[in-house]
């Protein structure tokens, strides 16, 4: 009996395990196929965590940041939209200035250096390669930076 018992709790457990595994499809892991339009694609979603504190009191900024359903690349212009699966990259824009910069680099991590004490805004917008912005995928930092001393880069 002991055996018996034994047995169907392995069965068990191996079923429990095959059924979890199933469980994920090839897509969950991997991604959408290439040859699914971008228009039937979940909604690309950026996720931006806070700017780490340490660097901060040397007037740096890195905050990490993860993109979904979207392989950020450098790839621009009105063509590449229709591109699958989707593809797109960051454009970052600090204190509101009139200037801004495309990342397509894809290193998860936004980093800028020399930052002055203070209060600070950065703005991170999730684009496609023609730079128009995926609905509600603009994600703002304020923060400020602490009195510090000047840090060699």
């Amino acid at each position: 009996m002991n055996r018996f018992v034994k047995t169907f709790a392995a069965l068990a457990a191996a079923s429990m395990l095959t059924t979890g595994a199933a469980a994920q499809t090839a897509r969950d892991v991997r991604g959408v196929s290439p040859y699914e339009s971008p228009r039937d694609q979940p909604a690309p979603k950026l996720v931006v965590d806070p700017p780490l504190p340490e660097p901060l009191t040397f007037g740096i900024f890195q905050a990490q940041y993860r993109v979904d359903n979207l392989r950020i690349v450098p790839v621009f212009g009105a063509e590449a939209v229709q591109v699958s699966p989707r593809i797109g990259h960051l454009h970052i824009i600090v204190d509101d200035l009139p200037w801004w910069w495309a990342d397509a680099s894809d290193n998860n991590t936004v980093d800028l250096a020399g930052l002055p004490p203070g209060p600070h805004k950065v703005t991170i917008k999730l684009v496609d390669p023609d730079h128009k912005v995926f609905p509600g995928q603009v994600k703002v930092l304020n923060f400020i930076v602490p009195e510090h001393q000047q840090h060699a880069h």
